[in-house]
């Protein structure tokens, strides 16, 4: 007892002695710093901003990565996207070079410039990586996270093989940085472009055409265009067994389109812009005619057509998509606030009063323009009533334009697709449950 008590009495004094000595020290360095003047103080942050930079280092944000061709965008690149941005704080998209995507599936059909459009234009994008390579190679990655700061690579369930047939994030899966997302059901670009495949799911909804025209018609583009437009020779096939170019898996459910909308309405203050058309194979010009009114207002409401009334006026074989497709993959848009899921064609003056509209636009080029010389010209009331307002397009791309490029490379693009025919197969008969939305 008694060594034990001196023990702690040794112990005591020694603390003792050190708190005298690191006093005096203290002391010392405060006179020091007085006698020297007021520049030789420490600038000390305020005790809130240096919490929250200690809370900012503790709690870095999660940064992800996605990469894709995202060629011909749809509203699957956008839900994956979706998928991606809720498995971190930050998303970052690589968008693949077209050299890229030439060597490893065949020709783009919309160039790097369109599709970087496309996806910076997608509300859950934060930022992207122009002309990405279509494998993470070990640089890359090494690159992705040490200068990008990317925690994970994200990818859907679907295969990505390379041209060797090895997997194109082994190495992010062998590091441990790569998480999976599911991948959105009834839709791809293979289903959209076509081949001449017997299997339900990859009949096409464009080149399927080119089987049907005569031998004699079998180089002669135009009429395939001609096709498109006057819907000559269409099949439609509701079940998915027959041959036809409006096919759709697409399953639309209600929690989707709730996953794409804002979930916010205008304010009671908000000058609303209307802006209506078919948005068909949503592209880089859509985007920006989109932007474009935007910054004209507070709210934009934009307005998706039907089916039947696209069919009626551009031809049997449009639209290409669907309307709930098109209504989604315009709601993944950033610039677009609200849509209506089946407007009607003319803008009525009870319309205007019942969404509040402020100004209705539409842009200087689109596929149908003949509007204009008609009597029934869709605008007459917003016109009359002096809230209608003309853009000037800023790029001269219709869905026409897409059709066209299509149509020019349809060979080249039945190759690309037959070599995705495959991994295509493949994943649809393993294919299992993957948790997600």
């Amino acid at each position: 007892m008694e060594a034990g008590a001196g023990a702690s009495g040794g112990c005591s004094a020694r603390a003792l002695a050190a708190c005298v000595i690191g006093g005096i020290v203290l002391g010392a360095s405060v006179v020091a710093l007085h006698l020297a003047g007021p520049a030789a103080l420490p600038s000390l942050p305020p005790l809130d901003a240096l919490g929250r930079r200690l809370l900012r280092r503790r709690r870095r944000p999660v940064r992800v990565y996605m990469d894709g061709c995202f060629d011909m965008m749809h509203y699957g690149h956008c839900n994956a996207l979706r998928q991606a941005r809720a498995l971190g704080d930050e998303l970052i998209v690589g968008v693949i070079s077209d050299d890229e995507i030439k060597a490893n599936k065949g020709p783009p059909v919309t160039p790097l410039h369109e599709r970087m459009i496309m996806v910076r234009a997608v509300k859950w994008v934060d930022d992207i990586i122009p002309d990405a390579p279509y494998a993470i190679t070990e640089e890359f990655m090494n690159k992705l996270f040490n200068e990008y700061n990317i925690d994970y690579i994200i990818h859907g369930d679907d295969p990505c093989l390379l041209p060797d047939g090895t997997d194109a994030y082994a190495l992010a899966k062998k590091a441990g940085r790569y998480k999976q997302i599911k991948r959105t059901e009834g839709v791809s670009t293979t289903d959209i472009v076509g081949t001449n495949s017997s299997l339900p799911f990859i009949f096409g909804r464009m080149l399927l055409c080119v089987r049907e025209r005569s031998s004699s018609d079998a180089h002669n583009h135009s009429s395939l265009q001609r096709q498109f437009s006057s819907g000559h020779g269409q099949k439609v096939d509701d079940t998915g067994s027959g041959s036809g170019t409006r096919v759709s898996h697409f399953l639309p459910t209600s929690r989707r389109i709730v996953q794409f909308s804002n979930s916010r309405g205008p304010g009671p203050d908000s000058r609303i812009v209307y802006i209506d058309g078919a948005f068909d194979l949503f592209h880089a010009g859509h985007v920006e005619i989109l932007r474009l009114a935007r910054e004209l207002g507070d709210f934009l409401l934009v307005g998706i057509h039907t089916d039947q009334t696209i069919s009626s006026t551009r031809g049997r074989h449009r639209p290409i998509m669907n309307l709930h497709e098109r209504s989604l993959s315009v709601l993944a848009c950033r610039y677009v606030d609200e849509v209506i899921i089946g407007a009607p064609w003319d803008v009525s003056k009870d319309m205007i009063t019942t969404f509040n509209i402020s100004l209705v636009v539409h842009g200087t080029i689109a596929e149908n323009m003949d509007f204009t010389k008609d009597d029934s010209n869709p605008y007459a009331v917003p016109i009359a009533m002096g809230i209608y307002h003309k853009l000037e397009s800023p790029l001269d791309i219709t869905t026409s334009t897409i059709i066209r490029r299509i149509v020019a490379n349809h060979e080249a693009y039945q190759k690309r697709n037959q070599k995705k025919e495959a991994s295509e197969k493949k994943y649809y008969e393993g294919k299992s449950y993957v948790n997600g939305e």
